[in-house]
């Protein structure tokens, strides 16, 4: 039995993190390959952070071929900007994938135009070289250099580099920002097996890449012990990759998007999952996975969606059009029906079915979802939605049965682009 695993997804499932799929191998060989539908190993998402490793891997590939130099300063690459601050003009290229520019933030606005100009107007505040700053508009630089040089979208430079003698990528995608360029920060969506053979491309498991280039993206650069995320992701930074220590790498990506590597062992392993109703949910499950894989692997592991505690003695039947008397944000009228076995509950215009005996597939506005129930104390039903399209999204609902007939309905929306319909709370004269 793969005991560690299972204690992952447990103490996962604990803290209300979700997780979508888990896959690990050793020496090539894959041990666990577990999914919660409707995804899986083989269905594309999207693993937002994990692109900027991809990014590095592209832009190491084209140091590799002579393309550009790594100490090469990315004004240089881009004269159309014309004149920069000094520290700008003197930002080379392994800055950037070291995570020690100038800026102490992002530049771009994600809603705004102009992400590739931003970086070089945006003022720097120190010193290129110096300081660790996470800096995603960085990584969209470095991706518009890879589409500059190579003359073609970044995944079709990797394609036969890296991609199909893999034998993977035939769904791999990259959003793009305003200018058409592929987000090689955030805009990889893959699916999880396609990642789990680019690992064992980094370990060196199947010879894909070239030792120079593996090694070169491991190699340590630069120290993030000042950002105030989880105690793996302090440890140590590569170029645009993590270093957890013990020998690992991982790619990492917002909501629990997880690659990880140790080339030593032989070990892959991928986490796809959504971590947002859980304050630095990712970095906790980052935490969790590297404290377990130094187990043995073998056997099942059982993965299912994250699910409220069920008692059909709890339930509160309750059917019909149910009509606001206070609240904040919520919907003037609400029909539900409501019995110990599930039901139905209009939900940001939507009819979302739920049963409390199994998890429910269905389709929402915010992607392909999962949605479990139970009722967890007397005349309280809660509802628990996890999602996946173009960004990630969960939703918590609780809904509370009085006996004078009232209902009231707390609905919360976690995610990076979940729209606020899914954000409210009311109190119902019930039918």
């Amino acid at each position: 039995m793969t005991g560690g695993l299972q204690r992952l997804l447990e103490r996962a499932h604990a803290a209300d993190i979700a997780i979508h799929s888990l896959a690990v191998s050793v020496d090539g060989d894959d041990l666990v390959r577990a999914g919660v539908s409707p995804w899986g190993h083989d269905v594309p998402h999207r693993m937002y952070s994990v692109s900027k490793s991809v990014t590095a891997i592209a832009v190491l590939l084209l140091a590799e071929e002579g393309r550009l130099g790594l100490a090469d300063p990315i004004a240089g690459h881009f004269p159309e900007m014309g004149a920069v601050h000094p520290w700008l003009a003197a930002t080379r290229i392994d800055d950037m994938l070291a995570m020690t520019g100038p800026h102490s933030r992002t530049t771009y606005d994600a809603d705004g135009d102009g992400w590739l100009e931003s970086y070089f107007r945006v003022p720097p505040t120190h010193r290129p070289g110096t300081l660790f700053t996470y800096d995603t508009s960085a990584s969209y630089v470095l991706s518009a250099l890879v589409e500059r040089l190579s003359g073609m979208p970044m995944l079709d430079y990797l394609r036969p580099r890296l991609l199909e003698p893999l034998g993977v990528g035939r769904t791999m995608t990259f959003l793009t920002g305003p200018e058409g360029i592929s987000h090689g920060g955030s805009g990889l969506i893959a699916a999880p097996g396609d990642m789990l053979r680019v690992a064992e491309a980094v370990n060196g498991t199947i010879g894909v890449l070239p030792t120079s280039v593996r090694d070169r993206l491991i190699e340590h650069r630069s120290n993030p012990a000042t950002q105030t995320w989880g105690a793996a992701l302090r440890h140590g930074y590569g170029r645009q990759i993590w270093l957890p220590g013990e020998g690992g790498w991982l790619m990492f990506g917002l909501g629990g998007q997880l690659v990880y590597g140790d080339p030593s062992r032989r070990l892959a392993a991928v986490v796809t999952a959504d971590t947002t109703t859980l304050a630095s949910g990712d970095q906790r499950l980052v935490d969790l996975l590297v404290s377990v894989l130094g187990c043995e692997f073998g056997g099942d592991v059982m993965l299912r969606p994250p699910t409220p505690p069920h008692d059909p003695v709890s339930a509160r039947p309750l059917r019909g059009a149910c009509t606001l008397v206070s609240g904040e944000g919520a919907p003037p009228r609400l029909t539900v029906e409501l019995d110990s076995d599930g039901g139905e509950l209009d939900v940001a215009g939507y009819a979302l079915r739920f049963d409390t005996a199994r998890p429910t597939v269905t389709t929402l506005p915010i992607g392909d979802a999962v949605v479990t129930a139970g009722w967890s104390a007397p005349g309280v039903l809660d509802l628990r939605v996890s999602a996946a399209a173009a960004d990630i999204a969960s939703v918590r609902l609780r809904l509370v049965v009085t006996d004078d007939g009232i209902l009231t309905v707390m609905s919360q929306g976690f995610g990076p682009a979940i729209g606020s319909e899914w954000t409210w709370r009311g109190s119902y004269l019930a039918p």
